[in-house]
């Protein structure tokens, strides 16, 4: 494969499921990417329509009238804090089924949309930003929320079409990304690095009893990490960009009880997964500390 051209920039590509999935996944690694000179595109497949109110001040009769308008506002917040570009894929918030046996999803959302739908959505918009590097879900989705699993299955999906110019043909010129990883949450140990180091410090743990509820029979997405981004300097903008969301998030909940120069230090990377490569075989910083998505990429473009 060629070297890229030298006045190209580099281009990220993040996919979400939901307004706020940005912030709380890998929010720190695009910002520091965006001061990096990266140009950073988060696409959004759903509204956010079904979210609940999760902030108690911002359950109120105005949010609660307009919720696809205050979670469309919320997110070009956060988008702008981030200093990200921003496109919704515009299918509509399939909702979390709950109960026992579980109600059918509502007719129309996003995960019971065909496949060819949404990839082709998302293959336009790859090819318009034409990303060297992708991020998505792997294919648990982080949790079993049908619409996180389908994000997973829709972005697989148009990875492999963006680049074949006999599929969806209308939708712009055929570009190939090089890299897609997976980003991964809490692992138990970094839930545990965080419990720790609250407890030496004197201070009250709000991990004790998601500990105690660990499943240790399910895999641990920690096993995974292949690359862990060193970004503990754009975890205030991470923070600022979740409370953007303010009816998603609780200022006052577990997501902020560790102070800031704690955490920094305790566990200052977010964490990915390689699952796709296009530049050969995966680079020793892959599994360092200091990781990073572009390596292999950088490499190839001309000084």
């Amino acid at each position: 494969m060629s070297a890229l051209p030298s006045d190209q920039p580099l281009r990220l590509m993040t996919v979400h499921a939901h307004p706020d999935d940005e912030s709380s996944k890998g929010a720190a690694t695009c910002a520091r990417y965006v001061a990096d000179g990266i140009e950073v595109m988060v696409v959004t497949c759903t509204g956010g329509e079904a979210g609940s109110i999760l902030n108690p001040a911002m359950d109120t009769p105005e949010v609660r009238a307009d919720m696809p308008g205050t979670r469309y506002a919320e997110m070009a917040k956060a988008a702008a804090i981030l200093g990200v570009a921003h496109r919704w894929l515009g299918f509509v918030d399939s909702g979390l089924p709950e109960g026992d046996p579980k109600p059918p999803l509502p007719p129309g959302c996003f995960a019971l949309e065909p496949l060819e739908v949404p990839t082709e959505a998302l293959v336009r918009v790859m090819r318009e930003f034409r990303p060297h590097v992708v991020v998505t879900y792997d294919e648990t989705g982080g949790y079993p929320h049908p619409d996180h699993i389908r994000c997973h299955e829709v972005s697989i999906a148009a990875w492999e079409a963006c680049g074949d110019p006999d599929r969806f043909p209308e939708a712009g010129e055929p570009w190939q990304p090089l890299k897609l990883y997976y980003s991964h949450g809490f692992s138990k140990a970094r839930i545990l690095a965080y419990h720790e180091a609250l407890l030496e410090a004197g201070m009250e743990s709000p991990w004790a009893e998601w500990l105690e509820r660990w499943d240790d029979s399910r895999p641990d997405p920690g096993a995974r990490v292949t690359t862990r981004v060193r970004c503990a300097e754009y975890f205030p903008v991470r923070d600022d960009a979740l409370r953007a969301h303010a009816t998603q998030i609780d200022p006052n909940g577990r997501w902020f009880a560790m102070p800031m120069e704690m955490q920094q230090r305790v566990w200052p990377t977010e964490e990915y997964e390689l699952a796709r490569s296009l530049v050969g075989e995966v680079m020793e910083t892959e599994s360092a500390e200091d990781g990073d998505l572009f390596a292999g990429i950088r490499e190839r473009v001309d000084a």
